[in-house]
Parts: structure tokens; C-alpha cells; sequence
């Protein structure tokens, strides 16, 4: 064994080995993030708070992540594939019609918002709504979790019309679209009222909307 080499390594910060302390302490900062980002947002959210809430020493969040940009990146995807888990769970379960399975995803994220009194919402779009104040790089990051979860909406739909619970001559993307841009709009206003009427409301119209009623 080359013993330079081996002092070598040992001199200095710890290298960031995959270890289970380090993943699990990783995982701890990331889901601690997501709640608090959650609430509070990014920009009004310091590194300090984040360890402080997960117990991990001040000052070694950069053992971890590169800077609070990465931290923001890692999160932003890992609250994209938290969601994707939840439509999975939900928009594949085959004992519902398609509408049906909508309709469990409303009443999971009423739920939820309910759990936390209405001090969270959704981080991507609490993160969109701070854009002018975020890295430019998180547009696109921004961007693609809308364009994943539209998708996976428009698939529905579809799955919807083949059903016939809803017209073959709706254009399904347009009205995943339009769902996310007003589902948005929703769970902004369920915080400010905290209430769930207006998730109601909005889900109510959409369906009507889609079933032509």
C-alpha cells in the first residue's frame, strides 16, 4: 500500500463517499428542505434554518451539496419525482374510471394542504412564483416538472375519452394545461383562505367542464 497516498487522503475535509451516514444524512437535509421550502420559499429560506430543523452541524451542509443553488436544483427534482410517485399511485389505479382517478388526486392534495393547516403548497409553483428572484437555471428545471406532470394528466385524459366519460374532440394536452395553470391558481388561493373551497371549486369546474355539463 502507497502510505503517502493513504495520508494524503486522510488530511482535510472527509471525501463525499456514498456511506450510509452520508446518504441518510443527505436524505435528512433534502426532506427537511422540501418542508420548509415548501412553506416558506427559497429566497426567504437560510442554509442555517435547514440544518438547525434537521439536527445536522452548522457548517457542514457544504460536505453534502456544492452551494444552496445545487441544494435548490436536488430539490426541486426530488419534490418532481414525490409527485410523480403520487400520480402514479393514483392515476394508474385501474379499479377507478379515469375521471375517478382525478378526482382521488384532488382529494389526496385537499388532504394534505388540510394536514398542514394550509401553510404549504406546491413547491414548484411557489418556486415559479419567485422566479425573478431564483437562478436563472431553475426555469427549465421549473419547466420540465410542469411538462412531466401535464403529461402524465393529458394520459389520463385520454384514457378518459377512450372510456367515454369525456368528448373525443377535447385536444387532452390543451386541457392538462389548462388544469395545471388553474390547479395553481387554486392551491395559492387555498393557502390565502386556508380552506379547501377553492381546490373544490376548481376541480368542480374543470370536470363539468370536461364532461360538458
Amino acid at each position: 500500500m502507497n502510505q503517502t497516498a493513504d495520508i494524503k487522503r486522510k488530511r482535510g475535509r472527509p471525501p463525499k463517499t456514498e456511506n450510509a451516514d452520508f446518504r441518510d444524512t443527505r436524505e435528512t437535509l433534502i426532506t427537511v428542505g422540501l418542508s420548509v421550502l415548501t412553506e416558506k420559499g427559497y429566497s426567504s429560506t437560510g442554509i442555517d434554518e435547514i440544518l438547525r430543523k434537521a439536527g445536522v452541524p452548522k457548517g457542514s451542509f457544504y460536505h453534502y451539496f456544492d452551494n444552496k443553488e445545487a441544494f435548490g436544483r436536488i430539490l426541486i427534482e426530488a419534490y418532481g419525482r414525490y409527485f410523480a410517485r403520487k400520480f402514479d399511485r393514483w392515476f394508474e389505479d385501474r379499479a377507478l374510471t379515469p375521471l375517478q382517478r382525478l378526482e382521488a388526486f384532488v382529494e389526496d392534495a385537499k388532504t394534505g394542504m388540510a394536514r398542514f393547516e394550509y401553510r404549504r403548497g406546491c413547491l414548484i409553483g411557489n418556486l415559479g412564483q419567485e422566479m425573478t428572484a431564483l437562478p436563472e437555471g431553475f426555469r427549465v428545471l421549473l419547466q420540465d416538472v410542469f411538462t412531466d406532470w401535464e403529461c402524465r394528466t393529458a394520459g389520463v385524459l385520454r384514457e378518459a375519452q377512450q372510456a367515454g366519460e369525456i368528448s373525443k374532440d377535447l385536444k387532452c394536452d390543451q386541457m392538462a394545461h389548462f388544469f395545471w395553470i388553474g390547479w395553481e391558481g387554486a392551491v395559492l388561493r387555498a393557502k390565502l383562505d386556508q380552506s379547501p373551497e377553492p381546490l373544490d371549486r376548481f376541480a368542480q369546474g374543470f370536470l363539468s367542464l370536461l364532461r360538458g355539463s
